[in-house]
């Protein structure tokens, strides 16, 4: 099978997020997809399976785990398709467990539609501060933990414990944030359970970080960088139940896969 490495949410290589990209002629079981994300040792593969221009199956596997939603995995994979599966399509629409998610591509960037996901305010959770090494202003919980910190310096300079945040009861992940200097937000994204310390941008992430941020800012389109090591810029607008998050993307790899 034909397997593509993009770097999501980035201007050039080494930047961004890289995702692998499997194009299939078949439908694989997920046993093997398994297999081949675990081999590909990325924070996530993705997987597409083209039904027609336009239309598309597709699912993201970490190097431990199938997820339900993935962001950087889809942005490279609609690199792919526009440059490889369907040369020059703008619009597409692919089936995933999160259902159907569009992404729209104009010039050097691509716009992703995915839920907006505001997630519930709870208490700090045992140990949470102890794992993070910094105090949590205020903690959601959806699919991961999501949790405000006092500035982007103490976002940056954020060394947590993987193992502690392993062992938390709560949330698959880890999502820090804080008001931006000269971006609107900050964030950093931490999977240990996924086999993944820290994942470089995390599109999925945003699906909560939107919401949240629109309504504290009062404002509906937002600047967000995701301050990891390779770092990520996205550009960001609330729709009330959806969100559009947009960026570029850059082809480092393309090979062949023997299964």
């Amino acid at each position: 099978m034909r397997y593509y490495v993009v770097d999501a949410f980035a201007d050039k290589v080494f930047q961004g997020n890289p995702a692998g990209v499997c194009v299939l002629e078949e439908k694989l079981e997920a046993a093997t997809m398994q297999k081949i994300a675990s081999e590909n040792n990325l924070s996530e593969t993705a997987f597409l399976y083209r039904r027609s221009a336009g239309q598309y199956d597709l699912k993201w596997f970490t190097p431990k785990a199938e997820i339900n939603l993935c962001g950087h995995a889809t942005l490279g994979t609609a690199c792919v398709v526009r440059n490889f599966v369907d040369p020059g399509i703008k619009d597409m629409h692919f089936d995933t467990l999160s259902g159907i998610l569009e992404v729209h591509s104009e010039g050097e960037f691509y716009t992703m539609n995915f839920p907006s996901i505001m997630p519930d305010r709870i208490a700090v959770p045992n140990r949470l501060e102890e794992a993070l090494g910094a105090e949590a202003l205020e903690v959601y919980l959806a699919r991961d933990l999501m949790v405000l910190l006092k500035d982007e310096e103490t976002v940056l300079n954020l060394k947590p414990d993987f193992e502690m945040i392993k062992g938390l009861a709560d949330g698959l992940g880890v999502i820090v944030t804080a008001k931006g200097n000269e971006a609107d937000f900050v964030s950093r994204c931490f999977y240990p359970k996924l086999g993944v310390n820290e994942d470089p941008v995390t599109g999925s992430a945003h699906s909560n970080l939107i919401p949240y941020w629109a309504e504290k800012l009062g404002r509906k389109e937002l600047k967000a960088v995701q301050l990891s090591e390779r770092r990520g810029t996205l550009y960001c607008e609330q729709l009330g139940d959806r969100v559009n998050m947009s960026g570029k993307a850059v082809l480092y790899m393309q090979g062949e896969i023997f299964v």
